[in-house]
């Protein structure tokens, strides 16, 4: 594995990091969106990742984003008779969104996101320091 496969490896972890964070974000914003344009509420996303892997050696070249997926388990379901998506019965089906729970994968995206940062800045300082051998 040569030095600048790993600024390839950290550089695709960081856009992970980055498009799980923009996921996390819009499931926070739509946390209490009872429709959407599919109809029904907001259902949340998670994003699915891939490992690529050189085909020639076998080792590791990054991760991708392949997509998003929508989790389907049904969100609570809340009396409010006044709301208009209210059903006949005054209950509304809310968004599978748990706040508490997208805030903890926020921290630990973050602490990925400043880890692989501390990487390329190690490699990044190798490198310099491998250079300087030669003077």
């Amino acid at each position: 594995m040569s030095i600048y496969s790993v600024f390839d490896v950290s550089a695709s972890a960081l856009t992970a990091n980055r498009f799980w964070l923009e996921a996390i974000s819009n499931n926070m914003a739509n946390s209490s969106a009872t429709r959407t344009p599919e109809g029904g509420p907001y259902q949340r996303q998670m994003p699915v990742f891939q490992t690529m892997l050189d085909e020639a050696t076998g080792q590791l070249k990054g991760v991708q984003v392949v997509g998003t997926h929508k989790d389907a388990a049904p969100g609570p379901l809340v009396y409010k008779p006044g709301h208009p998506d209210a059903d006949p019965s005054g209950f509304v089906r809310m968004p599978n969104v748990n706040v508490v729970s997208e805030m903890v994968d926020m921290i630990a995206v973050s602490r990925a996101y400043d880890s692989n940062v501390t990487i390329a800045n190690a490699a990044k300082n190798m490198h310099q320091k491998s250079l300087e051998i030669g003077r």
